[in-house]
């Protein structure tokens, strides 16, 4: 059973929640429903390369007064990205240039029992 983007991208917003994200205490006080896609990006980057395949992109995100981080998101043959979390930030951040992150056969080393979680949730909403 295939499914088009906006199948995949509604089953990753409908699985989304405070405990999926990649944020720690001080970020996950600040996560809400209405920005849902905060903290998302390292597990749903992961589940999108194991429904689709391609590379896993990871690039540092600057500016404003908020510190700085890392942005995961993914792109596949052809140089077609989907990045379903890009919302999170806002205008006056800058996202850097991308590079491939080779992903451990072993699985995520960081925040794998949320990768799990929305993997699951992501499977369960895809019926998969």
């Amino acid at each position: 059973m295939s499914h088009t983007l906006l199948e995949l991208e509604r089953a990753f917003r409908l699985s989304w929640g405070a405990d999926t994200t990649c944020l720690d205490a001080e970020g996950l006080a600040k996560w809400h429903p209405d920005n849902a896609a905060h903290g998302q990006c390292g597990p749903t980057a992961l589940v999108v390369q194991d429904l689709l395949g391609g590379d896993l992109l990871i690039a540092d995100v600057t500016g404003g007064e908020e510190e700085d981080e890392v942005h995961y998101w993914n792109r596949f043959p052809g140089g077609l990205e989907i990045d379903l979390t890009r919302e999170q930030f806002r205008r006056h951040r800058v996202i850097g240039e991308p590079r491939v992150v080779v992903r451990p056969p072993e699985g995520p080393r960081a925040y794998a029992s949320e990768y799990q979680l929305l993997r699951s949730r992501v499977l369960s909403a895809l019926n998969l």
